[in-house]
């Protein structure tokens, strides 16, 4: 039961969540389940390991959002944005993709669970202008730090910050940092059953 198995999960990770959002959260693996097999969204197959390597993956990011403007570029079928979105429902998320299938599926996801703090938007990063002011930049799986900087620098002012979501420690990439860059902190996080490092790290304008 994908429920129990969730239940469980949340527990060892000790994140504590509502009823709603955890039915919301079960709700989106299973439009992703079902999406998958003619959109081809994630390599992902199976429920039970989209809930550790999608769900609690993206979930651990919560508690080091600060701010309640974010927007997750190359955010494919909404991770860790949508997942964050139903975690964080007080904090406004646009989800950006360029690919037109995904956003498509994002916003019947925002449909069907009747979220109000999801935006989907399909566009090219270097084209995207917020309509507000951003407190960061979240990417999971998107691009190198060095591109993620270089593209969404038009995102965020100096009081913005950059979050890469990274498997192992990026060392070459942190030494190679841009000019006009600088790396404020590396979080270590732990994800319940998910083998391998997982990192998150922040940057900002220098």
């Amino acid at each position: 039961m994908l429920e129990k198995k969730f239940t469980q999960l949340l527990a060892s990770a000790n994140i504590s969540l509502s009823e709603q959002q955890i039915n919301q959260l079960l709700a989106y693996v299973a439009l992703l389940n079902k999406w998958n097999k003619a959109y081809n969204l994630t390599s992902v197959r199976d429920p039970n390991e989209m809930l550790v390597k999608h769900i609690m993956d993206s979930l651990v990011v919560a508690e080091h959002l600060e701010g309640k403007h974010y927007i997750d570029v190359g955010t494919g079928p909404g991770l860790p944005g949508m997942v964050l979105a139903i975690a964080l429902p007080d904090t406004e998320f646009v989800l950006l993709d360029s690919l037109g299938k995904r956003v498509t599926f994002l916003k019947q996801v925002k449909h069907e669970l009747g979220l109000k703090n999801v935006t989907a938007v399909q566009s090219r990063v270097e084209d995207y202008q917020p309509s507000v002011k951003l407190d960061g930049v979240l990417s999971r799986a998107f691009a190198s730090i060095d591109d993620m900087l270089h593209w969404c620098a038009h995102l965020i002012d100096q009081d913005g910050r950059f979050i890469a979501l990274k498997g192992q420690y990026p060392e070459q990439e942190l030494a190679n940092l841009p000019a006009g860059f600088s790396f404020t902190q590396d979080i270590e996080l732990s994800v319940p059953e998910l083998q391998g490092e997982r990192h998150l790290i922040i940057l900002k304008k220098a």
